[in-house]
This record gives structure tokens, C-alpha cells and sequence, in this order.
């Protein structure tokens, strides 16, 4: 079922991309970039000084020529029609970048670190225009479609983060582990053993839903109204950690990829895609919200962590592998997700049509 591309890379693949214009960039172990044709054939190579390993790679959103790349603390700036020396680095973070971001203006670069740091670099003067900072390694960062100040965050601090770049503190955050929409069930004693870790962010195309990937095996969505956000649902996707959660280009199609070697596809329109709610609910959700992340134990009434129970895959792939990253491609007219994995190789899958 699944087509391998291989010749790339002689280490793992951590990271993946795809330009507007459709060619796919992988990231890899030891400092190793590839970039691919839609044929699964790799066209161009390269390995970054150092050699440390690619963790993150980006497109300009508007120079589709453009690539970002972090390995180690540098971020490298490339020209994908003459992958050769870096037109650019900036070296803004003090510990490994685990992920980048640009906004879709691409006058902004965010790039989040173990230090738990967040560096975002202006591309016009070059110059470092905010620091923000989790408590603990930041995973993932991303921002939100046609707001070029806003992005969220997430790391191994169990924080959840909204940010606006006119200001240094978060504009809103919450714990995933205090403020947990907990089911009454056998696995919730487990829970305790497994805290939710953030691994993975994305937010879909209308920059007000966003989704969560945590060591818990669940995805969490969340809806920004306003100044804040609200945790609108959440379910069990995964039996061990989820690594990656990827909106589709349009919709609440979601793809979520585990540390059990599993590759979902959600369709969260029904979840999540209804009108928005009217301001008096809304309001009195938010107090809710508020009441309960203020108690110690943070849980929710009942009814709201029994409200979504029927969540189900509309599509399972038993990839076998952890999966390190994904993306989505259209390949000769149809839809395929990459996958990055322990090996040396990205897996193509077709995705059904929406």
C-alpha cells in the first residue's frame, strides 16, 4: 500500500516539508537534507556543517525557493533551485531547535528549543524581535493562518500556549494535566503514570482550531475565541504517545501519528465545524473552564468528558514504525501522507478524497 522513497538519507528521518509548489524536503539524522520530485525520487542533497541532526524543516510561504532548516542551535537558510552553502544562518537559540515555524506572511520565524525557549526572528532586519519560554522543553510551535502575530505552543511542561507577538507573556495557557477532560474508566488510573507530555501542534486553515499531541495517546482540540482558547474536545487516538497531529490543507481533517507505529485520519467536521456558539454559551463555558482549572483537581463535570465519545478513524494505516513526522502531498492529482520514521526512508500512503 505504501510507496517507499529511498535514496535520500543513510540515517533516520526526522522531519518533513512540502513547498506550495509541491516538492517535499526531508531532514535526517547527522546533518543530511534531501529533496524529493513527486515521483519519490530524490533530486537534490545535502549535509549541513556539524552534522547535527535536521529536526525541523520549513518552506517560505511565499517564496515556495526558500527553505528553512534547524540542526543544533542554527537555523540555515537555503535555496532549494541550488542546494549548496546556506545563503543565510542565524544562531539565536542556546540549545537543539525542535521545530520551526513561519508565518504566512513570512515576515516572522519562530523557532522552539530544549531550553523550553521560543526565539522569534524578524526576516527583514535579521534580528531576534521576541523571546518567549516554556518551563520545560518546548516541542512544537505554529501560527495561526491569516494572523501573522499570533501562534500557539507546546511542550513537555504540559502547557498549552497562545501567544501574540506584541506582547512577552502568553495572552492564554492551560496544563493539560490539570485541566483534563478525564473519563471515568480502567485507564484513567493509568493517566497518572502517563502524563501528557505536548508533543505536536497544528492548527487548521481557519486559525481559529487547533490540535494537540501528547504522550497520553490523546489529541486534544482546542478553539481560540478571542484572547483566550477552550478546550472543545478531546479523545483517546492512540495506545502509546502521539508524535504528530497535521491538519489538512482545508476542513478539520486531521492526521495523527503515534508511537504505535500507527497513522490515523480524523474527520472532525460534525466535532468541530458547527457555527460558533452564541456568546452567552460561550461566556458560560469559559466560566466553567475557568472554575474548574482553578480546582486542584482540574476535571470537568461528567457530562462534558462523556460528550464525545463516537470519535473513530476515518482512515487507519498500521505503518509498524514510530512515526517521527508528517506531511501531506499531492501527488499526480491525489492526496498522499508522508511518513518519517526510525528508517531511512519517507512512506507515501494515498488518503481518501474529502
Amino acid at each position: 500500500m505504501a510507496a517507499k522513497w529511498s535514496g535520500g538519507h543513510s540515517s533516520s528521518v526526522l522531519c518533513l516539508t512540502v513547498s506550495t509548489e509541491g516538492l517535499v524536503a526531508s531532514g535526517a539524522e547527522r546533518g543530511e537534507l534531501a529533496l524529493w520530485d513527486g515521483a519519490g525520487s530524490p533530486v537534490a542533497q545535502l549535509r549541513l556543517p556539524q552534522a547535527d541532526d535536521v529536526t525541523s524543516v520549513v518552506f517560505s510561504a511565499r517564496r515556495p525557493s526558500t527553505l528553512y532548516t534547524a540542526h543544533g542551535e542554527t537555523i540555515s537558510v537555503l535555496d532549494v533551485r541550488s542546494l549548496q552553502e546556506p545563503l543565510q544562518r542565524f544562531h539565536v537559540n542556546e540549545e537543539e531547535i525542535n521545530c520551526l515555524a513561519v508565518n504566512d506572511t513570512d515576515s516572522l520565524l519562530a523557532a522552539a528549543d530544549d531550553s523550553g525557549a521560543i526565539k522569534v526572528v524578524d526576516l527583514e532586519s535579521k534580528k531576534v524581535s521576541r523571546s518567549l519560554r516554556h518551563s520545560n522543553i518546548c516541542s512544537s510551535v505554529a501560527f495561526r493562518p491569516q494572523r501573522p502575530q499570533s501562534l500557539v505552543s507546546c511542550g513537555l511542561d504540559m502547557q498549552v500556549m497562545l501567544w501574540n507577538l506584541q506582547k512577552v507573556r502568553p495572552l492564554w495557557s492551560t496544563n493539560l494535566q490539570e485541566c483534563e477532560m478525564e473519563e471515568e474508566s480502567p485507564q484513567s488510573a493509568g493517566q497518572f503514570f502517563n502524563p501528557p507530555l505536548a508533543h505536536s501542534l497544528s492548527v487548521a486553515s481557519c486559525g481559529n482550531i487547533f490540535s494537540c499531541g501528547a504522550q497520553d495517546g490523546k489529541v486534544r482540540i482546542f478553539r481560540v475565541t478571542g484572547a483566550r482558547f477552550e478546550h472543545e474536545l478531546e479523545f483517546q487516538a492512540h495506545s502509546l504517545g502521539v508524535s504528530q497531529v497535521l491538519f489538512m490543507p482545508e476542513g478539520y481533517w486531521l492526521l495523527s501519528g503515534g508511537n504505535d507505529g500507527k497513522v490515523l485520519l480524523w474527520d472532525l467536521s460534525s466535532n468541530v465545524g458547527k457555527q460558533q456558539k452564541s456568546p452567552a454559551k460561550s461566556l458560560h463555558r469559559k466560566k466553567a473552564q475557568a472554575a474548574a482549572c482553578s480546582r486542584k483537581d482540574g476535571k470537568l463535570n461528567k457530562a462534558a468528558s462523556n460528550e464525545h465519545h463516537g470519535v473513530v478513524p476515518k482512515l487507519s494505516i498500521e505503518h509498524g514504525e514510530k512515526v517521527n513526522w508528517l506531511s501531506c502531498a499531492e501527488i499526480k492529482g491525489s492526496r498522499r501522507v508522508l511518513v518519517a520514521d526510525q528508517s531511512s526512508s519517507v512512506s507515501a500512503y494515498p488518503l481518501p478524497e474529502p
